[in-house]
């Protein structure tokens, strides 16, 4: 790409983003705040009841051992900051997730002992442990690990009061989204620990953030506006710790209390939308299993703090219309598909080019896939797996649906219509379109109509304008296809799919597929060519 593709790519990459961005951005490269060593305030009495939190995965090893993202590392070796480790594995060990991971109670003396070490080893605002993300969800966790009874280490309060005076220095303006609003849980979870002026400041400032954010980043239909079910899932577990935190420390009856609560049945259910009947997390836009507590976690969670149980997702259409998402199921087969754009207009980072993409469930199992993500950064393998091809949906000259480029960077992105949604008893059918190849020479634009019945799935393609399209079809490991114009995949478990589409034969490759980081699972890749400017591919199981 010249001087004058780039310019135009970061124009409309930049061209969407708020004022707040920029000077927030200036703010924060700008600004070199002294950290506050004060000591700590007082602890604030706890008065009302505390639930369990949501359980991760463990993730500590050994006394001074960490297996983070698929990775394992020795602390004591490596330190926390040793640049030859992936900067997400850093940010990772500087969280303390596993203070409340599963049978985080036989780690109790290594939790104590990795406390006092991480202090003596990660002096105030020195080193990545001090980036306001990874402060924010340790000041969190810190706070839960104490909430449950343990007794913190000496010189571990004082820590977490200066982690607080902190991070209001460092507030991520810029970033906005998920950042932000970890920031703002984490001064809220800060001034309720402690009590005082001090504390009551944090308090209000998380308080101020969240009232803004909260109806901002949670959309009506309950779903966490960066459009991730993993985002989701962590914004869900951050709802429901701050219902309980609130709860424990007599702010129930707050206003702030109901604004809270108010969200979470509309997000519990819209997460139960897009999950497979495995019990994890559908993968459209950054999506990985195992980065969020589990699906089934989050649920007992919020159960535990008096919501009620959900009933299992019935046959029928579930169109989760603000966030752009439908379910489709019936029968022995669930379909997932995204009709909606990628991401707010100012923070698409977290988006791929993956519209119209769709995954299919079959008799429980998955058979048909997003690729999933395994890492962030940069590089041309992070760039693939944003890439349209990755995803279970339609490249046109070989061109992405969306302009993701960089590690986190969207510039011209897909604008899909409202979808056409049709149930009757033995038949679902939604029908959709977007513009993200409107930019390419003729302005193409790319429809999609699925049919979901009792004994298949239907999926027609339509391409109005020139162009080469290519439908990409992305099988989850234990699906083997073969054969060529009439394709037969083999299923690890169950009858094999039977395949029908007219025209161009199909071409099948190994692949990979990604569901969680750090994870590669060998799988594979159906291409096929539009004959003309329509492909209809009919899919049989009985």
């Amino acid at each position: 790409m010249g001087p004058l593709g780039r310019t135009i790519r970061l124009w409309h990459t930049v061209r969407h983003l708020k004022p707040v961005q920029f000077w927030g951005r200036a703010r924060f490269r700008l600004a070199r705040p002294a950290p506050d060593v004060r000591p700590a305030p007082a602890r604030r009495a706890v008065v009302g009841p505390w639930a369990a939190p949501a359980a991760r995965r463990a993730s500590m090893t050994g006394p001074t051992e960490l297996r983070l993202l698929n990775e394992a590392h020795d602390v004591a070796r490596a330190g926390w900051d040793d640049p030859a480790l992936a900067k997400l594995w850093r940010y990772n060990a500087h969280y303390f997730d596993d203070l409340c991971a599963e049978g985080s109670a036989a780690r109790t003396a290594w939790h104590r002992a990795l406390l006092e070490r991480w202090i003596r080893e990660n002096p105030p605002a020195r080193g990545t442990g001090w980036e306001p993300y990874p402060t924010s969800l340790r000041i969190v966790n810190w706070v839960k690990w104490a909430m449950a009874g343990h007794e913190p280490p000496p010189g571990s309060l004082d820590s977490l009061a200066v982690q607080a005076r902190w991070l209001t220095q460092r507030l991520e303006w810029h970033l906005l989204g998920n950042h932000l609003f970890v920031n703002a849980k984490a001064l809220v979870f800060a001034g309720l620990f402690f009590e005082g002026p001090e504390a009551e400041g944090w308090l209000a400032l998380g308080t101020r953030i969240l009232r803004e954010q909260v109806p901002e980043q949670i959309l009506p239909d309950g779903g966490q506006f960066e459009r991730s079910p993993m985002y989701h899932a962590l914004a869900l577990e951050d709802m429901l710790d701050l219902a309980n935190v609130l709860r424990a420390f007599g702010r129930a009856d707050d206003a702030w209390r109901a604004l809270v609560d108010a969200r979470v049945p509309a997000m519990r259910r819209w997460l139960q939308a897009m999950c497979h009947p495995d019990g994890e997390i559908s993968f459209f836009n950054d999506a990985a299993i195992g980065v969020a507590p589990a699906p089934a976690e989050l649920d007992a969670y919020a159960v535990r703090l008096g919501e009620p149980a959900l009933p299992a997702p019935a046959d029928g259409i579930t169109l989760l219309a603000d966030s752009g998402y439908v379910r489709m199921q019936l029968g022995r087969a669930v379909v997932i598909a995204d009709v909606g754009p990628v991401g707010p207009d100012y923070l698409p980072g977290h988006a791929h080019a993956d519209t119209l993409s769709f995954e299919l469930s079959l008799d429980g199992r998955r058979v048909l896939v997003n690729s999933g993500t395994d890492r962030y950064g940069l590089g041309a393998e992070r760039l693939r797996q944003r890439g349209t091809a990755a995803h279970t949906t339609v490249t046109v000259d070989g061109q992405d649906s969306s302009e993701v480029w960089g590690g986190f960077r969207v510039a011209r992105r897909a604008r899909p219509t409202v979808p056409v949604v049709q149930a009757a008893p033995t038949e679902l059918r939604v029908a959709c379109s977007h513009d993200g190849f409107r930019r390419l020479p003729g302005a193409p634009v790319h429809g999609r109509t699925w049919i979901l019945t009792p004994g298949g799935l239907e999926v027609a393609d339509e391409l109005t304008g020139p162009g080469r399209a290519v439908s990409h079809w992305h099988w989850a490991p234990g699906n083997r296809p073969g054969g060529a114009d009439g394709l037969s995949v083999d299923r690890a478990a169950g009858a094999p799919l039977r395949i029908a589409a007219a025209g161009a034969p199909w071409a099948t490759h190994p692949g990979t597929w990604h569901p969680e980081f750090g994870r590669i699972e060998p799988n594979f890749r159906s291409d096929a060519p539009f004959p003309g400017r329509s492909h209809t591919v009919r899919l049989t199981w009985s």
